[in-house]
């Protein structure tokens, strides 16, 4: 029998290696680096594929024949072990993130002005990718392209790496490394063009918001291993009397216990990584990055990581709690930020113009709407969202790039300087660049939840049964109209991108990209379109009575009965009908007239002061700039530098450097000039004396010379015969 112990190991270590081997050998060439980095993606999603079949046939019941594990660190008498585990979460967050990976990895090499130097594309005047130009017209150039394209593949392979790691790892500290990882990737890859200020300040961004998240998941995490000993999952799910001792009470006033506490702390970390409110300021930052990179970030890694922390962590949060029961506080938290996020975030896409801006609010929006199920215990919703979202987000963020490829193409056409990214830019492009309008509109339907046939449809309306079935109406409400929010946005993104007619010279003159670019696109659409049919519902009218619901019971095979809130009725089902086709009708409705980019947006002539503070994100990063950032920057200048550092740290050190030059001076006048000095100084003085009285002796006269002889002679016998005629004296 086939022993999947060593390949589950070997699963994130190709990409790894890809890293290491650009970084060492291949950075010079094009060709090398991105092959050995594809290599990597494609060895990975071997495995991924071969772990992902084993585990569906075996039925979904995670056992010991999917976990191993190692001695890693000695703890007194005991060893810390880390290891692999695969159960259905594992496998099917293996399928979407090998394939997600593999599409972008194959995407990326086609990526437009890679491999292209900077200055010197086809017409001047116009900024390349990863430059801005300034003020005085001049452009801000980032070192050779060399370099820089094996950088993007090497760091694009260690991201890769660290999001296998995250999902195969058995224990919260493997995973807390990846999750680590990822966040260094994302620091390098969303601020890849350094040569532009913005790009710099997004990676700043990224890196120390969810940072905050960070720490307060570690402490979450030193917190279970001290209550439990352990931070392997299955010994703390699995062990009865591991879960007693969680569910014991630390604070009867508040209702908490450690379950509850840790599960606070741990979903912070999600916060952070997965961009919930309040942390959620850095994703739409994000999209400085190359467009491959924001794929990566909001579709196979990063904030997927996020959602998977609270979902593997979800017989935690929801210790103690069945169906039909108070939520507990953990569960609490997720339903009341998840449901705030979605609706808070799905407004301000509305006023977007950008395009990458647009779908990185929809997926905080989404992201919320997956939290806020795991928050009413709709457990396999949530995941079945995960998955569906990865793919149908993935294609969207590569077929937006497509877009901007072919505008940029279109404006070096046209020699004139436009924003590629702006839709009210755009407009016609159904005609000029089909594989792309097709699959992005598979992609954008999804999202929407349009009816029957797509992904995205299947899974909201699994959610929405959810919050229904299990009595969280003002959740239901929320959710329906963040659908619904989301259905316009959706439609207004394509029909200003796609539909009427061009609105600029680059639109006019966009063309088709390569089909290195739009093969992934068209792979992906198939499971933006199809992926929702294996968890159709057996309550679903019709389409359930033939229905196996394999992934509603291949991943709730992980959780008993009593921990899910499963229930499924007509009446949400209606409404996730009417909130997608409502959202898509009004949204092409209003906006298929939109003709000129220099028109105002049709939501601004009937929504001014609304619009307005949509668009500027309700002036939420103006209010931490000044509220947090601002406040900082005065404590670290005045306080930090000047107070503490110059006049406390570098007063004390001053005062000290005085004090050992006054000691310094007074031991030179008091012991060193009079004693070391002064001793040595009359030795030598001494000395030189003495010289000079013998050598007055020296005459050089004979005569003399024998006068001291016979001078010395007689003072000698003079004193031996005194001696003599004492001790005669005394022996008489």
């Amino acid at each position: 029998m086939f022993n999947i112990h060593p390949l589950i190991w070997l699963i994130p270590l190709p990409p790894l290696l890809g890293f290491l081997l650009i970084v060492l050998f291949t950075r010079r060439s094009h060709r090398a680096s991105h092959s050995v980095a594809l290599a990597g993606a494609g060895l990975s999603f071997v495995g991924s594929m071969v772990v992902f079949i084993k585990a569906v046939t075996a039925g979904g019941v995670a056992d010991s024949s999917f976990a191993a594990s190692i001695n890693w660190l000695p703890t007194g008498a005991s060893w810390l072990r880390i290891g692999v585990l695969v159960d259905p979460l594992t496998a099917v967050m293996l399928f979407f993130v090998a394939w997600t990976v593999l599409m972008i990895f194959i995407y990326s090499i086609g990526y437009h002005n890679f491999g292209q130097p900077i200055g010197k594309q086809d017409r001047p005047g116009l900024p390349p990718q990863g430059a801005e130009i300034t003020e005085a017209g001049k452009i801000h150039r980032v070192p050779s392209v060399e370099p820089m394209y094996a950088r993007f593949f090497a760091l694009l392979s260690l991201f890769a790496f660290a999001m296998y790691l995250l999902v195969v790892s058995d224990n919260l500290l493997t995973l807390y490394i990846g999750w680590e990882i990822m966040g260094f990737c994302s620091y390098f890859l969303i601020g890849f063009w350094y040569g532009k200020e913005s790009a710099r300040k997004a990676g700043i961004k990224a890196f120390i918001t969810t940072r905050i998240g960070d720490v307060f998941m570690l402490l979450g995490m030193v917190a279970l291993y001290s209550v439990t000993g352990t931070l392997n999952f299955h010994e703390i799910f699995s062990n009865p009397e591991t879960m007693t001792l969680l569910t014991s009470t630390l604070s009867p006033v508040l209702g908490l216990n450690w379950a509850g506490l840790i599960g606070l702390l741990l979903f912070c970390g999600t916060i952070g990584k997965s961009a919930q409110f309040p942390l959620h300021v850095w994703l739409p930052d994000a999209m400085e990055g190359p467009t491959p990179v924001s794929a990566m970030i909001h579709a196979a890694t990063m904030v997927s990581a996020g959602v998977y922390l609270s979902a593997r962590m979800f017989p935690l949060m929801s210790a103690g709690w069945h169906h039909g029961a108070p939520l507990t506080v953990p569960m609490m938290a997720m339903a009341l930020i998840g449901g705030f996020t979605a609706l808070f975030t799905s407004t301000i896409a509305l006023a977007q113009n950008d395009i990458k801006r647009v779908l990185a609010y929809s997926t905080i929006s989404q992201l919320g709407y997956m939290i806020a199920a795991l928050g009413i215990g709709a457990f396999t919703a949530a995941v079945f969202h995960l998955v569906t979202h990865a793919f149908f987000k993935a294609l969207l963020f590569l077929g937006s790039g497509s877009v901007i490829h072919g505008m940029e193409h279109g404006a070096l056409h046209t020699g004139r300087h436009i924003d590629a990214q702006d839709m009210r830019h755009m407009g016609g492009l159904r005609k000029k660049m089909p594989v792309t309008f097709w699959t992005f509109l598979a992609g954008g339907l999804a999202l929407s939840g349009f009816p029957l046939i797509t992904a995205g449809f299947w899974s909201k309306d699994e959610i929405l049964s959810g919050a229904f079935g299990g009595g969280h109406l003002a959740l239901f409400i929320v959710l329906a109209v963040t659908a619904l929010l989301t259905a316009f946005y959706t439609a207004r993104q394509i029909t200003l991108v796609f539909l009427s007619k061009p609105r600029s010279d680059a639109a006019a003159y966009a063309h088709e990209t390569k089909p290195v670019m739009t093969v992934p696109l068209v792979v992906l659409a198939l499971f933006a379109v199809t992926f929702g049919w294996v968890g159709i519902p057996h309550a679903f009218p019709g389409l359930g009575a033939i229905s196996p619901a394999w992934f509603q019971s291949f991943v709730g095979s992980m959780l008993s009965p009593g921990s899910v809130s499963e229930v499924h009725s007509n009446i949400p089902l209606v409404v996730s009908i009417l909130v997608s086709l409502g959202g898509l009708l009004l949204g092409w409705l209003v906006y298929r007239g939109y003709e000129s980019a220099l028109e105002p947006d049709p939501l601004q002539k009937r929504f001014g002061g609304v619009f307005r503070l949509l668009e500027h994100k309700y002036w939420i990063d103006e209010l931490y700039q000044k509220v947090v950032i601002n406040p900082v920057l005065w404590l670290a200048d005045r306080v930090i530098y000047q107070f503490i550092d110059l006049r406390l740290i570098d007063g004390f050190l001053h005062g000290l450097a005085a004090a050992g030059v006054w000691l310094g001076n007074l031991l030179r006048s008091k012991f060193d000039l009079p004693v070391v000095n002064g001793a040595g100084d009359n030795l030598a003085g001494g000395t030189r004396g003495l010289g000079a009285f013998l050598r007055r002796l020296q005459t050089g006269r004979v005569q003399q010379y024998l006068a001291i002889a016979v001078a010395c002679t007689a003072v000698a016998a003079l004193i031996i015969l005194s001696y003599l005629a004492k001790a005669q004296a005394g022996s008489g």
